[in-house]
């Protein structure tokens, strides 16, 4: 039988923060993974890589609808940068989505994360001198600023393929328009998902042009920030 005259026992709920046990009190708080991270630089240098490719490292970031002709004229730069000896990559939105971001959907959540994936991929590149293009529909201003704020100065090249919804939609080359009009492709961009403009792209393309006139514009400009050689 219980002493009459003991003090009642506490559950746990009703213990004070001074009751609990010494060693829950003194324990250590756990560190955060990056606490234990320092970066490391190495001897070999951008500039060293870009002395060897006889270029500079850049991200060319083409960004507009679905349909707006960016994988194309990516593309097509890649091309012609490839046989004048420039040293390319293109990470291509679709095919990212096979690998290294195949875990994520198209919420928003999920699409920043994408993108803040290929932003850490293509600085990587950039840091190893490479031109990187992106064809991304990269729907939001924040997160195109988010990679843009990744990379040196000058290193981020915002090209905005600026073709109307009623054209991308005529042209549906993958029937993606048709499923997100009939309701079973939800979070379309340009259908019932935001797409925000740029506002102060590098350079602004009309989509409808024809492919070779772009790319040409594209070849100027990189030209005249000496990324490339003249």
């Amino acid at each position: 039988m219980a002493d009459p005259h003991s003090p009642p026992i506490k559950s746990p709920l009703e213990q004070s923060p001074t009751e609990e046990s010494s060693s829950e009190v003194n324990s250590p708080k756990e560190s955060s993974p990056v606490d234990n991270i320092v970066w490391h630089d190495h001897p070999v240098a951008r500039e060293d890589r870009e002395r060897l490719h006889r270029h500079q490292g850049v991200v060319i970031w083409f960004t507009g609808l679905s349909g707006s002709g960016k994988s194309t004229l990516a593309g097509a730069l890649e091309q012609a940068l490839h046989q004048t000896g420039v040293s390319t990559y293109l990470l291509d939105g679709d095919n990212v989505r096979h690998g290294l971001c195949r875990d994520l959907g198209f919420n928003d959540t999920d699409r920043r994360e994408n993108i803040r994936r290929v932003g850490e991929v293509a600085r990587l590149m950039v840091d190893a001198g490479l031109v990187v293009l992106t064809a991304f529909i990269s729907p939001h201003r924040a997160e195109r600023r988010m990679v843009r704020d990744m990379l040196p100065a000058g290193r981020f090249i915002e090209v905005f393929v600026d073709t109307p919804l009623a054209v991308c939609e005529a042209r549906d080359p993958k029937g993606l328009y048709k499923k997100a009009r009939a309701g079973t492709l939800p979070n379309f961009t340009g259908i019932d998902s935001v797409y925000e403009a740029p506002e102060q792209p590098e350079i602004h393309l009309d989509g409808q042009q024809l492919v070779t006139h772009l790319t040409d514009h594209l070849l100027d400009l990189l030209r005249g920030r000496v990324i490339i050689k003249p």
